[in-house]
């Protein structure tokens, strides 16, 4: 005799679905809006240190309403409305920074740093409880392939806007009316968030009411020390990614300034090159996400994280728009499989309530490296005649930039030996080699061989807990 079917099951699935069409149009807004905030900041004049500021001090702030947020939901007992909340608040910032340049001329870049600081609140105020909620949603052993899939479809969604944006850029620069063509993207964006905050109101909080505020008023908003120091896998985990935020900062925000600036890219071009990273993570996040969830995120991390270092070292070699493309490529091979194990082991690391406390704790971690990266990277541009004059002729760059690619790869390469080795896997996977991990992500593609050759240069370590 059949069973009837499972309410909650049905529940959890509709609720999982909503989830996908949010991250699908969350991706449209961040692909159309956000990808374009620095270039924006530049057509307004902001110097590389501003563009960097403006990168990482928003996100900062930002972070620290994650604390907020997880105290109104113990106050509450409620989880979805804050989420629903940031979600409007962002699409409002969006809207909020297409009037940036059109007040004071001396105000301007503060009336763009107030923006882009709201429109980060915003996902920042949901971002524990998502997580939270989500985490209790999705079955463990099933994880990295929903994510993957998620992550997917998102950035299918993520590389047309993005390409779409750039068409709409490049057409009105030609006649000279780009802030048109901001103004377009912008409220794009805004309208995609929107629907993104219907999707959401579609989900559900797994937690019974019932239960729910007993059960957020038991947990303190951050992890106690006490708590923290039983967890030092979760304490080293959270130091290497802040670790590699920081490194990442350095260079990362002024990836455009160089482009637009030193190379003279047009926009279309410019969207060409961040376009070229999204369509591989595109082709290969299914195949990391299977792979997450057969052999586990500790060796995933080993493989990507030995190669983040390489990524930078690239941009040295030629300032080939073409071989640019094909940098970009690999960064998006590589980038796609190291975030994926990432944000799973997050999840893996902080299971049970007191998740959003942990990961609320983690992402303010995260950007206090991301600013001070950045802090960091435009210090050493603003004294990089001084620093020039200090070193050998022939590490001196033709330009300043690629000096801080350099930099940045040097401590991606001095964090991913500290701490790789040391990270551990916290479920029960099948054993897999590096080599084998390779050849299953490139399937031998063209970038395999050297992807392989980098590879089985690193040395297996007979770690007991792998």
């Amino acid at each position: 005799m059949n069973g009837a079917p499972d309410p909650n099951q049905a529940k959890v699935k509709r609720a999982l679905d909503a989830s996908i069409k949010d991250g699908i149009f969350y991706s449209i807004m961040t692909g159309a809006g956000e990808s374009y905030f620095s270039a924006f900041a530049v057509s307004l004049r902001a110097s590389a240190p501003q563009v960097g500021l403006l990168a990482t001090l928003p996100p900062l702030i930002a972070s620290f309403s994650q604390l907020f947020s997880v105290w109104l939901s113990q106050r509450t007992g409620l989880r979805l409305p804050v989420i629903i909340l940031g979600a409007i608040l962002q699409t409002a910032a969006l809207l909020g920074l297409i009037l940036a340049p059109y007040v004071r001329s001396d105000l301007t870049f503060t009336a763009l740093l107030f923006a882009i600081i709201a429109y980060h609140v915003g996902p920042n105020l949901g971002a524990p409880l998502w997580a939270s909620i989500v985490g209790q949603l999705v079955p463990e052993s099933l994880r990295g392939r929903f994510f993957a899939r998620r992550t997917r479809l998102s950035t299918i969604a993520s590389f047309s806007a993005l390409l779409g944006a750039g068409v709409i850029l490049q057409l009105f620069d030609q006649i000279n009316a780009a802030r048109i063509g901001f103004i377009i993207i912008f409220c794009t964006g805004a309208c995609a968030r929107l629907v993104s905050a219907v999707y959401l109101g579609q989900m559900f909080d797994p937690l019974k009411e019932e239960a729910r505020a007993a059960a957020m008023a038991k947990q303190k908003i951050l992890p106690t020390i006490h708590q923290l120091a039983a967890q030092p896998s979760f304490l080293r985990f959270s130091c290497f990614v802040a670790m590699m935020q920081f490194s990442v900062a350095i260079s990362g925000p002024f990836v455009v300034v160089y482009l637009l600036k030193d190379l003279q890219f047009s926009y279309l071009e410019l969207t060409l090159n961040t376009a070229a990273s999204v369509l591989v993570q595109f082709m290969v996040l299914s195949r990391w996400g299977r792979l997450s969830d057969l052999f586990g995120n500790r060796i995933l991390l080993r493989v990507t994280g030995a190669l983040v270092p390489v990524v930078p070292l690239l941009w040295l070699i030629s300032p080939n728009f073409y071989y640019l493309l094909a940098v970009q490529m690999f960064s998006g091979l590589v980038w796609s499989g190291f975030t994926l194990s990432i944000n799973n082991t997050l999840f893996d690391l902080s299971a049970g309530l007191g998740r959003s406390g942990l990961i609320a704790m983690h992402n303010i971690f995260a950007n206090c490296a991301t600013f001070s990266g950045a802090a960091f990277g435009s210090l050493a541009l603003l004294n990089a005649s001084k620093i020039a004059a200090l070193l050998p002729e022939a590490l001196v760059f033709e330009s300043v930039f690629l000096m801080m690619f350099a930099l940045s790869s040097l401590i991606r390469l001095m964090t991913a030996m500290a701490f790789l080795p040391r990270l551990i896997e916290v479920r029960s996977v099948r054993r897999m080699s590096y080599q084998g991990i390779i050849f299953r992500v490139t399937r031998f593609s063209p970038i395999s061989g050297v992807v392989f050759d980098a590879i089985s240069r690193i040395r297996r370590s007979d770690d007991p807990t792998r």
